[in-house]
């Protein structure tokens, strides 16, 4: 999974703190998340994604919300005085810090390794695909940062996680044979790691239940479950929870259509002998 570089601290907190803001006067006046949200339709989520600093306030609302809890223009000011790097969600960001602390992680993917699976060499070659490019500094520290996030895999009490990925993946030749070859030696070991299952679904499966593309769930700490999405031009969270029920179904169908883990090795192991 592709993600920028983190911004600095004082940036990530300004979004959370206009968020604060906004709960505070939505609580003043006496309105829910909810009632607020069909007040300026939006549903309650997206409220809530705001006042958690997960979601950007945009300036025609932050004007809009001004007026209906009469804050002389604390949201706007706030909403135009937000550095350049807090104008966007920061979703991607937020993704790693679930990531590092996650109990239990769940994974579909359709078009390359997820990053928990990649060697240095395949996230390399992943990376050099980008267009525009990353100049050589700037894709050494996300190649580093790809890395470094796989120490959850290693951890003294690793988080549950499943795979399932799409065979075609295995059969892209990214960054050539060698990095093929290494990578798919890599998915091996993967497989004997505790609490990690690898699974593919294959090409002759006449099922197919991802055909949506990729997605994450994700289990927190305290028990909270989560879905990411993420696409070429923007990423999502999910916290509703029929939503992300409706995705724990699919990526359940996935598992069941999918070859078993030790069918997933045995596939491994015949396209390292076909090298």
């Amino acid at each position: 999974m592709n993600a920028r570089k983190l911004p600095p601290k004082e940036n990530l907190s300004s979004m959370k703190m206009l968020g604060r803001q906004l709960g505070t006067a939505r609580r003043a006046a006496g309105l829910t998340q909810s009632a607020l949200g069909e007040m300026v339709r939006l549903d309650e989520e997206t409220i809530a994604s705001i006042e958690q600093g997960r979601r950007s306030l945009k300036s025609d609302l932050a004007h809009l919300l001004d007026e209906i809890l009469q804050t002389k223009g604390l949201l706007a000011t706030g909403v135009a005085n937000l550095p350049e790097t807090d104008q966007f969600p920061l979703w991607a960001e937020e993704y790693m810090e679930q990531e590092r602390v996650a109990i239990a992680l769940s994974l579909y993917a359709n078009q390359v390794l997820p990053g928990l699976l990649q060697t240095r060499s395949y996230a390399g070659a992943v990376l050099r695909e980008r267009v525009p490019a990353y100049d050589r500094e700037e894709l050494e520290t996300k190649v580093a940062a790809r890395m470094d996030r796989q120490q959850i895999l290693h951890r003294k009490s690793p988080p549950t996680v499943s795979f399932v990925v799409w065979e075609p993946v295995l059969h892209l030749a990214v960054g050539g044979p060698d990095i093929r070859r290494e990578q798919l030696e890599h998915l091996r070991g993967c497989t004997r790691l505790p609490n990690l299952s690898l699974q593919f679904l294959p090409l002759t499966s006449p099922s197919h239940a991802g055909l949506d593309g990729p997605l994450i769930i994700l289990e927190t700490p305290d028990h909270q479950h989560l879905a990411y999405i993420e696409g070429q031009r923007g990423s999502q969270w999910v916290s509703n929870a029929d939503e992300v029920s409706f995705m724990s179904r699919k990526y359940a169908m996935l598992r069941a259509q999918a070859l078993s883990p030790q069918e997933s090795q045995r596939l491994l192991d015949r396209l390292l002998g076909e090298q």
